[in-house]
């Protein structure tokens, strides 16, 4: 049902895409958006591998939730900053494109501690963190990409 990268010598594995989930801190959430226009948007995320889950936070209302209420099936991209090899002025760069399904998630304990995960990999403590929840919880929607297909490549901009 997914394609498979087109340049073979090109492909990373599963678990280099995994590192890039795991360490990058945005990528491109894309959805099948108004009158069939796609839209995509950069978020902030966070991927559990214990539930093979891509993680983020919404407002409660919005394209991005009409769009998965509508359809759910959603594209997501990461991508790394890249390097140089000494006396080349392109980088290398990879990426890891997933497709999945994305859930609004209703479960409030199941909230609270992917979110609670979520935001420890982005504020500088946990006091930060804590206090953030306390103040917005209440207004966020936590929603989840159920991975069905991933892949990656590294690819020389030249």
């Amino acid at each position: 049902m997914f394609r498979e990268i087109r340049r073979i010598k090109n492909k990373i594995s599963e678990e280099e895409c995994k590192r890039l989930l795991k360490e990058n801190k945005r990528g491109s959430f894309s959805v099948n958006g108004d009158d069939g226009y796609p839209f995509s948007i950069p978020i902030n995320f966070y991927y559990c591998e214990e539930d093979n889950r891509i993680y983020f936070h919404s407002a409660k209302s919005g394209h991005k939730i009409d769009s998965i209420n509508r359809d759910n099936k959603v594209c997501f991209t990461t991508w790394d900053d890249g390097y140089k090899v000494e006396g080349d002025w392109a980088y290398y760069v990879s990426c890891c494109v997933v497709f999945g399904k994305a859930t609004l998630i209703t479960d409030p304990d199941l909230t609270l501690k992917r979110i609670r995960e979520f935001a420890l990999k982005y504020y500088p403590t946990e006091e930060e963190v804590d206090e953030e929840i306390k103040q917005s919880i209440k207004n966020v929607q936590l929603v989840a990409i159920n991975i069905e297909h991933i892949s990656g490549k590294k690819i020389h901009e030249k």
